[in-house]
């Protein structure tokens, strides 16, 4: 009984906590591209570019599809 019930919260935690927007998204960082103190990342799932502060990676989807804009959207 205890098992069944500690599924449900593991379950409903992940569904609040999961954010929608970088699900999909796997950044790899381009070390090439870097430029004036930010580093160039590249999302191998839908080809995204961001470039971010050092230190930093991308918080959230980018993907032109799914934004409506063009590869170099903020």
């Amino acid at each position: 009984m205890l098992i069944p019930i500690g599924l449900i919260i593991a379950f409903v935690l992940i569904a609040i906590f999961a954010r929608r927007g970088m699900r999909s998204c796997r950044w790899r960082m381009d070390r090439t591209r870097d430029r004036d103190g930010l580093q160039f990342f590249r999302c191998a799932a839908c080809g995204a570019e961001a470039l971010v502060p050092a230190g930093k990676t991308p918080q959230d989807c980018r993907d032109p599809r799914k934004t409506g804009k063009g590869r170099d959207a903020p």
